[in-house]
């Protein structure tokens, strides 16, 4: 029960948030193989006290303050999958929970990936990774969920994100967080 100077409790018009104060923002990648296979990955995360079914995703600008968005994603993919992608796009930017805080998560598609790296995670995140084709993804994710496992919401819409990129519905430079 530590309090952390990485976050703080702000107030809006009577309403309190959270607010981040290392890293401007937050990417989340929609890897995909040649195979047209999802990276996940599953983490433990303390907030819910349990691992969760996740997009590979993390901080932009903790790393250095002018850090690009797309500099984070390639960082953030290789860390946690050990992959490497040959395209990316910029998709759109979404809330985390914007009832709880103001952080923007920046939504990147990854595209021709290569396996170059264990991927696990750093500074002991224990992350484990799954290959899920997209085509079985929605039945992969019930099961799971009528398992009981804990998944992320951002992960149920990756269909609807690969059909944007695919439809040309994606943004080319999405504003910035």
């Amino acid at each position: 029960d530590v309090c952390s100077s990485d976050l703080e409790l702000r107030d809006r018009g009577g309403w309190e948030y959270a607010h981040r104060t290392v890293g401007r923002a937050v990417v989340a990648i929609v890897a995909v193989d040649d195979d047209e296979r999802v990276v996940l990955v599953e983490q433990f995360r303390p907030a819910v006290g349990c691992p969760v079914l996740e997009l590979p995703a993390g901080l932009v600008g903790d790393q250095h303050d002018d850090e690009r968005f797309e500099e984070a994603a390639r960082r953030e993919l290789l860390e946690e999958t050990g992959f490497e992608a040959r395209s990316w796009t910029n998709l759109l930017d979404v809330t985390s929970s914007s009832g709880l805080t103001d952080e923007r998560v920046r939504i990147l598609v990854a595209e021709g990936l290569e396996q170059v790296g264990e991927g696990g995670g750093v500074d002991g995140e224990r992350i484990t990774i799954h290959l899920v084709d997209v085509a079985t993804l929605g039945r992969w994710l019930s099961a799971r969920a009528r398992a009981g496992d804990a998944i992320d919401s951002r992960v149920f819409a990756v269909p609807m994100f690969l059909q944007m990129v695919k439809g040309g519905e994606a943004s080319a430079s999405p504003p910035p967080a």
